[in-house]
């Protein structure tokens, strides 16, 4: 008896050891994970802000003129930025809606053979290098874009040709490329929705479409609105396939105007840029870093306001 209750007091000791090396591991990746937020943080923040005080906050924000390497160097972003917001808001318009319907296809009507091969699919899509999206961008989109550019214009001396790298061609692709994050997340929320709230809509004599609107979407906003905030991300700070397919040069934000993004303006001009130049594009950096955590913030309030009125 006493070596019985001797092993069970040393299996407890064990257990509430490894319990403690185990609390004391996740508290320390807890830890790191905060520690990089803020190096990142104060980063940008160092960084970014030397360049706002020489120019001038004015001067950087609410112009428009972009000549770094002039006799007279302008450093107006108010295009880039424009176009940023404007790329990005269209891109998500667009890929919101079709990646929650194809979700709700995957999780509540597809057949199951159809839907592992469609997610597999989908999976494959989200491990393509954004480069290759970009490539097919300048192959397919690019010139169906130039074709339709042709029509429109054909009899518009003013208008500078693009061969097809403007806006639109850019929100395509970043449209193209946050499907996979908004599917895979979105199904997922879908299918944890407890089967009895479906059965329970059915035998209220709800349809299957009024079930799926009504009682399934609502419950799984949470985990939507995470794969529209990771949606963003990855639309707001996309660089090489954006680089590729819009042209990359400062112009209004136009259908059919060849532009710059945040992303890609820091990405062509950092390996040759010095000086003030460069501590522009930390600026930008910056800008773009602190639009990142507007949108989180925004979204974040959206679904706890959600929560308390739900």
């Amino acid at each position: 008896m006493n070596n019985g209750r001797l092993s069970i007091i040393a299996n407890q000791r064990t257990k509430s050891l490894v319990e403690k090396c185990a609390a004391i591991i996740l508290g320390g990746c807890a830890l790191v994970s905060i520690l990089a937020v803020i190096a990142i943080t104060g980063y940008m923040l160092i960084s970014g802000t030397p360049a706002l005080f020489e120019v001038g906050i004015k001067e950087i924000l609410f112009s428009s003129i972009w000549e770094p390497t002039a006799a007279n160097p302008q450093f107006g972003i108010l295009s880039i930025i424009l176009t940023s917001i404007i790329g990005t808001s269209l891109a998500i318009a667009i890929g919101v809606p079709i990646g929650v319907l194809t979700a709700i296809n995957l999780s509540e009507m597809c057949r199951k053979s159809t839907k592992t091969f469609l997610k597999s699919t989908i999976e494959l899509l989200a491990g393509i290098p954004s480069v290759v999206y970009g490539l097919l961008g300048i192959l397919i989109i690019n010139p169906f874009m130039y074709e339709i550019e042709k029509m429109l214009f054909a009899n518009d001396p003013t208008h500078q040709f693009t061969g097809g790298a403007n806006l639109i061609s850019a929100v395509l692709v970043l449209a193209i490329m946050i499907l996979p994050t908004l599917i895979t997340i979105t199904t997922t929320s879908l299918e944890q929705v407890p089967r009895d709230y479906r059965m329970s809509s059915y035998a209220l004599g709800a349809t299957q479409i009024q079930t799926i609107f009504k009682v399934v979407l609502p419950s799984a906003k949470n985990g939507i609105m995470s794969a529209i905030v990771l949606g963003v991300g990855r639309a707001i700070g996309e660089a090489m396939a954006i680089l590729l397919v819009s042209g990359n040069a400062v112009n209004i934000p136009l259908p059919f105007a060849s532009v710059r993004f945040l992303t890609t303006a820091i990405v062509s001009e950092m390996s040759y840029s010095s000086g003030l130049h460069r501590e522009v594009l930390f600026t930008i950096g910056l800008i773009l870093f602190v639009f990142i955590m507007v949108i989180n913030i925004i979204l974040n309030v959206i679904m706890k306001k959600g929560e308390k009125n739900g």
